[in-house]
């Protein structure tokens, strides 16, 4: 039974058998009763503002062009504050990560020979001895 309806007389109407079956095929397919399926088409047609004899091609058209502008806003306001914020404000950031590594780090090291201890050392003689 169709919620908050079911307190509510049937009433005919008068429909030609063909266009019947295809309502009745339509229904099924929403898997609503003939009554809703028929409420929620009028009240799409009330709250879109659409009529069923008018064709949707110019409308999905202009609709299309709409949303591609707002899309294409939103890319450029994007690609604005990706040039303003963020790239400056990296190049800050790394800028001064560099510059602590560079101060902790001296420009000039002096390297040292390692000093190696001789392989053979020679023993000094006193002149007495020989």
């Amino acid at each position: 039974m169709d919620k908050g309806y079911e307190k509510e007389p049937f009433v005919t109407v008068k429909i030609k058998e063909s266009v019947m079956k295809k309502f009745r095929s339509y229904c099924k397919q929403l898997g609503c009763s003939q009554s809703m399926t028929l409420l929620v088409m009028l009240e799409f047609f009330e709250t879109s503002g659409i009529s069923p004899k008018e064709r949707m091609d110019s409308k999905m058209q202009t609709l299309e062009s709409l949303v591609k502008k707002r899309i294409n806003h939103v890319i450029a306001v994007i690609k604005e504050q990706e040039k303003t914020q963020t790239k400056p404000t990296l190049s800050m950031l790394k800028a001064l990560f560099e510059g602590a590594a560079l101060k902790d780090t001296p420009k000039f090291v002096e390297k040292k020979p390692k000093k190696k201890p001789p392989k053979f050392v020679e023993k000094k003689r006193d002149v007495d001895e020989l």
